[in-house]
């Protein structure tokens, strides 16, 4: 009889532990009880996507001095793959978490830093660039960026964990405008800056043109290819192939709601497994809202208290799994 085969695939719990950590939680977990893990963690082109790939594909880290959201020095790193293709991450550059609380105000905050790792990275002579734009600070359409990249001379992809438009309801400003720290008033000056980018407007409507900011859609304009970043990091992670051979596939992070379904990566983990078949436990530290065709298991929300309650987690699950 063959040995029960787990796959840790975790997103990372923002703030608390990488996608990294968090599989390797899990597969001690698994097997404390027997049962074979495989770390596979996953993410969506938002924070830590880059370490994720890395992991899966190697490469070499390299780093640049660019600016922050307020236009403040910050070290940002960037990731060159075999095959001359470079990965850069805008939370590197100009990610919510490198601003206090009191300094989020998406009417200032600028992207231009993003654009500066873009250059540095194209300096590489690349074959071609993947950015993925999730977790940034700002609500600018690009204007930063598009201050200092006017073209990008190689293949572009742009890494999406959101499929919302540029403007509307479900828009930049209106839906992470607020998460940023603009007030209600803030809000409706966003939107109309928005509106008022005539060179965005043949893609505002694009899935993800309101993706970090706006920065989906100045990105398009510049001529790279928007995708959703969760199936994109599947793809290159060889997760389909690694799943076939998986009795349990363990997904999630901290925060369970409706967004994880659309465009985050548990979402794309758990269509992936009800495809193929396999049964998926989604966890996270909170669970709002359910993913259909999956369980759930909702850890303690304390995160010092993460890691232990993921190797548990992994030593149950193992457990049900042998049947011991």
């Amino acid at each position: 009889m063959s040995r029960a085969r787990a796959l840790a695939s975790p997103a990372s719990l923002k703030g608390v532990l990488s996608a990294a950590a968090a599989a390797t939680a899990l597969a001690e977990g698994f097997q404390r009880c027997g049962v074979e893990a495989v770390e596979l963690p996953v993410a969506d082109g938002g924070e830590g996507t880059a370490e994720v790939l890395a992991g899966a594909l190697g490469g070499e880290w390299r780093s640049a001095t660019v600016s922050d959201p307020l236009g403040r020095p910050v070290l940002a790193r960037y990731l060159m793959l075999p095959g001359r293709s470079a990965v850069v991450e805008a939370a590197q550059a100009i990610g919510l978490p490198l601003l206090q609380p009191d300094e989020r105000d998406p009417l200032r905050a600028s992207s231009r830093g993003l654009g500066e790792l873009i250059q540095v990275a194209l300096g590489e002579r690349l074959t071609s660039l993947l950015v993925c734009i999730g977790g940034s600070a700002t609500v600018d359409g690009g204007a930063g960026l598009r201050e200092v990249v006017d073209s990008l001379p190689v293949e572009t992809v742009v890494a999406c964990d959101v499929r919302n438009p540029l403007l509307g309801e479900r828009g930049a400003a209106r839906v992470f405008g607020p998460q940023k720290g603009a007030t209600p008033e803030a809000v409706e000056k966003l939107e109309a800056r928005l509106a008022g980018m005539d060179e965005l407007r043949p893609f505002a409507d694009l899935p993800g043109a309101g993706a970090a900011g706006g920065l989906g859609a100045a990105l398009a304009a510049l001529g790279a290819q928007l995708v959703p970043g969760a199936e994109l990091v599947l793809d290159l992670v060889g997760f389909r192939e690694r799943l076939l051979d998986a009795n349990l596939v363990v997904t999630g992070e901290g925060k369970v709601d409706r967004t994880s379904a659309e465009g985050k990566a548990p979402g794309a983990v758990v269509r992936a497994c009800r495809e193929e078949g396999v049964r998926c436990v989604v966890f996270g530290g909170v669970i709002e809202e359910e993913l259909e065709g999956a369980d759930h298991e909702e850890l303690s929300g304390n995160p010092e208290r993460a890691r232990e309650d993921l190797i548990a987690l992994g030593e149950r699950l193992g457990t049900d799994l042998t049947g011991a």
